[in-house]
């Protein structure tokens, strides 16, 4: 009986454990609005996903709980206020999660030093999203494409960029 009740408290803990991921909670919580977002811009909702997950350690770091900003993006911030303590940050601060999405999809296809991706590449060429991205001065580590790539992977985040069958069907050329 012993032996059956430890086993039930495992599972019991190991499926309490996976259910608390934040990886995969913050996907399930943000991936609709990261498709979406791809539909307007052209941005694969993998890069849009990946990128603010690395960034903002899932949504968990001290800029993404306090300002919205999942993506490090530095701008003018209004003053704000953490709890009664007056604080001034060179990050932006947005409304909303969603509302840093947009802005990333926005930079992603509107500044100069990223524009050419979006007619470079499709939504669904996320590996060379992330090249043209590190290559264009996104982020100063080298590792930092191999990470945000490894996000993808793991996460399968390629998932959400919905590549067509024909393509799908195509053979790698090798």
């Amino acid at each position: 009986m012993k032996k059956i009740l430890l086993i039930a408290c495992l599972l019991t803990s190991t499926f309490a454990a996976s259910a608390q991921n934040p990886q995969k909670s913050y996907i399930d919580k943000f991936k609709d609005n990261a498709i979406r977002i791809m539909h307007e811009s052209g941005v694969p909702a993998s890069i849009i996903l990946a990128i603010a997950m690395h960034e903002s350690g899932s949504g968990t770091s001290k800029l993404a709980r306090s300002q919205n900003n999942h993506f490090g993006m530095k701008g003018k911030s209004p003053v704000s206020y953490t709890g009664r303590k007056r604080t001034h940050s060179s990050y932006k601060q947005y409304d909303s999660a969603t509302d840093s999405f947009q802005d990333f999809a926005r930079i992603m296809t509107e500044r100069k030093q990223f524009n050419h991706l979006s007619s470079q590449f499709s939504h669904y060429d996320y590996k060379s999203w992330i090249k043209g991205i590190q290559r264009s001065g996104y982020a100063s580590s080298h590792k930092w494409g191999a990470q945000v790539l490894g996000l993808i992977h793991r996460y399968e985040l390629h998932a959400f960029d919905e590549q067509p069958d024909s393509v799908k069907a195509e053979p790698k050329k090798q």
